[in-house]
């Protein structure tokens, strides 16, 4: 049976509700359970070397990565159907080099095990909740919502619940989508309000 470690890297391009964000998705997990890791600068890279080879790329303005896909959001100035292939070929040859993807988790500033370039500390980056409501709350996003949202190749997290307020963080292809406030509002929030409505009267999105 053949080993895992030995199983090349397949890239696909898969398009998401966002017009200027891309899912590329891998045949192989690149980071640990629950970990995720967003860059809106080529600063910011410092852990992460796939997405300092990425921002290389002028056109690149977003880098998300978890599970088993990298998220790039594009400048408005270019087309994906003059970048798209580049972006792949480039994803697909640097992972089977065997290059490290994250040493650092940015949230958690975790050292992940270099041996494994796939691995990563677990990191869901919600706020600890404070009270049962809090972790109800956070256990509706994981169990309802953030795997629809990871589909899309975005994330969110759960952020505060103030005076009946819920705020979250959305990364990824969500942030600065079109339809994210749909999302929220008719989705989010409805599920939120319906499943705890002495608790919860809105839910709003904070900028990460």
């Amino acid at each position: 049976m053949e080993n895992l470690e030995t199983i090349p890297y397949i890239i696909y391009a898969e398009a998401t509700p966002n017009p200027a964000s891309m899912k590329f998705v891998a045949n192989k997990m690149l980071l640990g359970k629950g970990a995720s890791a967003e860059y809106g600068s080529a600063a910011e890279t410092e852990h992460a070397p796939i997405a300092r080879r990425l921002f290389q790329f002028p056109f690149v303005k977003n880098v998300f990565v978890s599970s088993n896909y990298i998220t790039v959001t594009k400048h408005d100035a270019v087309d994906w159907d003059d970048i798209i292939l580049e972006l792949r070929s480039f994803i697909t040859e640097y992972l089977n080099e065997g290059n490290l993807i994250i040493t650092v988790l940015p949230a958690q500033n975790v050292a992940t095990d270099n041996t494994f370039k796939q691995t990563a500390s677990v990191n869901t980056q919600h706020n600890a909740p404070q009270n049962e409501v809090e972790a109800k709350i956070v256990e509706v996003l994981e169990q309802y919502i953030r795997p629809a949202v990871e589909n899309d190749g975005g994330l969110i997290t759960f952020k505060e619940l103030k005076e009946g307020v819920v705020t979250v963080q959305m990364r990824g292809s969500c942030s600065g989508c079109p339809s994210s406030t749909m999302t929220l509002k008719a989705g989010i929030e409805a599920l939120l309000k319906r499943l705890l409505p002495d608790h919860v009267k809105e839910v709003v999105s904070e900028a990460v």
